[in-house]
């Protein structure tokens, strides 16, 4: 069964537009969900809309929207009202400006879609601007209204079609300043960020998505096997926490846990042992030197 678009519209770059339809480019339906039940009986729960004075249940024609503007008092809105919201255009998402795709801050990136041209005619426009838009190296941003809201989107060309990802406003995003400003300048000695950076090489790689594994997901099916099955389900044990109290130890521990060999994922054989281990050899005594400093001076 072929995915049902999400939105359907127009794309309009100045005077060439063409018609286009939107689809998630993610989804969560192949996650695990539960229902809530009734214990006693088995059934499942049915919630109700009841009105909260008198606990009567409420019709959805009786139900409309209300902004409080005091405790308990509302400015009610009919659907007819919120429809004369004045938006310009609902199905049209018209290219503004180009902008480079590095400026965009991750905090703004909110839901990705599928662009796709919607039909034979205008798939020759819609050629036309993703390609203008791969050439010039930039993202487009627009705007499109759905859900009842409009949203700014950024547009990129994205193989034989592009890629649309909803951004956020300003207002939505919250300052970090007020959770960075209580963290300390800590004065970290050298030797430590050589034995973390260390760390950080042996440990780099390539992003490989295929290989993330929800490992939660995994055992909540296991779960659900074993419970099938009339198994008794046991809580695991906890690990025990790790006894390094040391920042140094720990970094060294690190060290010699990753072996301190070569980069992850890297082509080349792996070098002799007697290559290897200098370089780490090296840094543990220099941070063997500098650790004696530290307790000397204190």
């Amino acid at each position: 069964m072929a995915p049902r678009a999400y939105w359907k519209g127009y794309l309009k770059l100045s005077l060439v537009s063409c018609p286009i339809a939107l689809f998630p480019a993610t989804s969560e339906r192949e996650k695990i969900s539960f229902h809530q039940i009734n214990k006693e009986t088995g059934n499942r729960i049915r919630y109700r809309k009841v009105d909260a004075e008198t606990g009567d249940e409420v019709d959805n024609a009786d139900i409309v929207k209300g902004y409080e503007v005091a405790k308990g008092e509302y400015i009610e809105l009919e659907p007819e009202e919120l429809e004369a919201v004045a938006i310009e255009s609902k199905r049209i998402i018209d290219i503004d400006e180009f902008v480079p795709r590095q400026e965009i801050d991750e905090l703004y990136m909110r839901d990705p879609y599928y662009i796709v041209p919607d039909g034979e005619v205008g798939q020759q426009a819609f050629a036309v601007i993703r390609e203008a838009i791969r050439k010039e190296g930039m993202v487009a941003l627009g705007k499109v209204v759905f859900t009842s809201r409009e949203h700014v989107i950024v547009l990129e060309a994205r193989g034989k079609g592009m890629l649309g990802v909803t951004l956020r406003y300003p207002y939505e995003v919250r300052n970090e300043e007020e959770y960075f400003d209580t963290i300390e300048n800590e004065k970290i000695p050298k030797d430590m960020i050589d034995l973390a950076v260390h760390i950080v090489e042996t440990k780099t790689g390539h992003f490989k998505p295929q290989q993330f594994k929800d490992q939660y997901e995994d055992a909540l099916k296991d779960l659900l096997r074993r419970k099938q099955k009339g198994e008794k389900i046991e809580r695991p044990k906890e690990r025990a926490p790790s006894n390094v109290i040391n920042l140094m130890d720990a970094l060294r521990q690190s060290v010699k846990a990753d072996g301190g060999g070569a980069r992850r994922g890297s082509s080349r054989s792996a070098p002799s042992r007697s290559t290897s281990s200098r370089p780490s050899a090296r840094t543990a005594r220099k941070s063997a030197r500098a650790h004696a400093r530290h307790k000397k001076a204190g």
